[in-house]
């Protein structure tokens, strides 16, 4: 399920240096987020950081890029060459 950021966004430039994927950049009024690199921090975060940080709330989900848990795996697999490693409980 790729993010995307609505036209709620005030350019705060909050989100963009946080994304481990690089996948937040400046559109034209606002940011963007590019659906092939978003992996909603799988892989690197426990939960999306874009989202995290956000002081307007305006990043959910992207309707027309729904991915399940095992595709945004691929998809961070794809993007870095490193597997994802299960946290084990002790």
């Amino acid at each position: 399920m790729a993010l995307w950021i609505t036209d709620e966004c005030i350019n705060c430039d909050v989100c963009e240096p946080e994304c481990p994927n690089d996948a937040i950049s400046m559109g034209e009024e606002i940011y963007e987020i590019d659906p092939h690199k978003c992996t909603e921090c799988v892989g690197h975060f426990a939960e999306p950081q874009c989202v995290q940080l956000c002081p307007v709330s305006c990043i959910p989900v992207h309707p027309q890029h729904v991915e399940t848990r095992a595709e945004l795996e691929a998809k961070y697999e794809r993007l870095t060459g490193r597997a994802i490693v299960p946290i084990v409980a002790t």
